[in-house]
């Protein structure tokens, strides 16, 4: 496993700013533990917490940039839809967020290959026309994202060790 360690006092730090600073200070210690870059290979050498975390991060990047059509685009849609994330998000106290996954994994499974697919710009956005059936779920997550950190940002004060060492 790999050890994500955080500073006492940037963590103190964070928590003064917000629940978005305080969920980032985790999200970047445990990019920073594997270089940015989470992969097939250094997946096994964090923890379910962790993980769950990077998913919740790519997710929220995603939504709020673009979308779902941008996140299964982008190549992250398998991440999301082909393991447990919406089961964790629930364990999390998330039932929202796995209703929004859930519900929106057949559209997922029936659009992937077509939107994973290389393509212009011009095609990247023709795609948000194309495939509407996300706009309730991309709007839904953006009406209920500040719940989503404030619990995720709950989960993670609720089991730290979980996510970190903290360190004098």
């Amino acid at each position: 496993m790999k050890e994500v360690i955080i500073k006492d006092d940037i963590l103190q730090k964070a928590a003064e700013e917000g629940m978005d600073a305080f969920v980032d200070v985790f999200t970047n210690a445990i990019l920073d533990s594997i270089d940015g870059q989470l992969t097939a290979e250094n997946m096994s050498q964090l923890n379910s917490d962790q993980i769950t975390l990077l998913a919740f991060h790519y997710l929220h990047e995603e939504i709020m940039d673009g979308g779902f059509v941008q996140l299964i685009h982008n190549g992250l849609g398998a991440f999301i839809y082909m393991n447990p994330t919406d089961k964790a998000f629930r364990e999390w106290g998330l039932p929202e967020l796995f209703k929004i996954i859930n519900k929106s994994h057949r559209l997922y499974a029936k659009y992937h290959e077509e939107i994973e697919k290389d393509c212009t710009d011009e095609e990247f956005m023709a795609m948000f026309e194309q495939h509407a059936e996300f706009d309730d779920f991309d709007d839904e997550f953006v009406e209920n994202e500040e719940m989503f950190v404030s619990k995720v940002a709950n989960y993670i004060d609720q089991h730290i060790d979980n996510f970190a060492k903290i360190e004098k």
